[in-house]
């Protein structure tokens, strides 16, 4: 068997995971054991592989990356999870950290900063790029705006339907074509979720999704 940290990468972007792979394959130390395009796949590979490190995508299309990890740890407890994401909305930092992931970058990092990353988590370290870092920073320090939240019996079934597809990733005109309903329509379930759970973005609506485990529903 090569030398180096084994890596599975989990994003449904067929260039993204080439670009990863690229990255990663150039350098010494680094081996790619498998690539998923679903949360799904993401558990499979975790279970079947067994890899050092997974490097894992927040939005898939079955499902939220962060509904994921719990399956993929308790499928491969030994594995270390990465979040690679365009957001770093401190929503979906927290989400991350309390779901088990040991590391959060934004998909604009340096090739440098993801080996870096993938070292010191495989090491046993956390790894959080400096503004993810000063996300985290606050909630240490308390200085995140704490809200009560509405329980999902205020939705209808229609706006917990609409919220369930957002959470996944789709965009409005997705939305609007699993559900069979117009664009406009769709974007009015998503105000009209946004204004009742007093929540300000599509971001919060993912971490309120998963928080009250909507995802899997």
């Amino acid at each position: 068997m090569s030398d180096g940290i084994s890596i599975v990468i989990a994003d449904d972007h067929a260039v993204v995971r080439e670009g990863l792979r690229h990255v990663l394959s150039e350098a010494h130390g680094f081996r790619i054991v498998g690539e998923a395009a679903s949360a799904a796949d993401a558990i499979r590979l975790a279970d079947e592989l067994q890899p050092d490190v997974l490097v894992l995508d927040i939005s898939m299309p079955d499902g939220s990356g962060l509904s994921a990890i719990e399956e993929i740890r308790r499928v491969a407890p030994s594995v270390r999870v990465l979040m690679l994401s365009v957001y770093d909305q401190h929503e979906y930092v927290l989400e991350s950290v309390k779901a088990g992931a040991h590391g959060y970058l934004r998909k604009d990092t340096t090739p440098a900063e993801l080996r870096q990353a993938i070292t010191a988590i495989h090491k046993g370290d956390g790894y959080f790029s400096p503004a993810v870092a000063r996300h985290l920073t606050a909630a240490v320090q308390g200085r995140l705006e704490e809200e009560v939240e509405p329980t999902p019996e205020v939705l209808t079934p229609r706006e917990r339907e609409v919220l369930i597809w957002i959470s996944r990733g789709l965009t409005n005109r997705q939305v609007a074509a699993e559900l069979g309903i117009s664009v406009r329509t769709a974007e009015a379930h998503r105000d009209n979720l946004m204004k009742k759970l007093g929540i300000r973005n599509v971001a919060g609506l993912t971490r309120y999704a998963i928080k009250h485990r909507l995802t899997t529903s």
